[in-house]
């Protein structure tokens, strides 16, 4: 086997590898998506304390006084906006693009909300900035399901 095979098959794994991994985060926002609307339905008091613990008083008082003085209008406003972040990655193209931005975006924001969620955001930025950067070389063409 020659090197320039060799060099061809890592990087068709490795491009397979980043598909999957945005198919899954793709999924994954779909499903988390559904989960603000299951909020919505059964009770937006789940989200009362969110912003408890949030690094700045902006961010406190923004949420208790913008988020909460509407609960159920900026619930559906999370669900439609992870619906469509994981729908921009799972058709693919220039679309996903657009996704990997919009998910690593919005976990970076999560991080102001207290260093709680900093154990899942850092980690979660980590994993999703690899997976966007294997991914991005493949995603210049028309939007589909590579």
């Amino acid at each position: 086997m020659t090197a320039q095979v060799s060099t061809a098959r890592a990087a068709d794994t490795e491009g397979a590898l980043a598909r999957r991994g945005r198919l899954v985060v793709g999924g994954f926002y779909l499903v988390t998506g559904g989960t603000h609307l299951g909020i919505v339905v059964a009770g937006t008091s789940f989200y009362r304390h969110f912003a408890d613990q949030a690094l700045f008083a902006f961010v406190r008082h923004g949420w208790s006084q913008v988020f909460m003085a509407a609960p159920v209008l900026w619930g559906l406003c999370l669900f439609l906006g992870e619906v469509a972040f994981g729908t921009m990655l799972l058709r693919g193209g220039r679309w996903a693009r657009v996704g990997w931005a919009c998910v690593i975006a919005f976990h970076a924001l999560l991080m102001l909300f207290g260093f709680g969620i900093w154990l899942w955001a850092i980690p979660a930025l980590l994993v999703l900035g690899s997976l966007a950067r294997a991914d991005w070389p493949s995603l210049a063409g028309p939007a589909s399901v590579r």
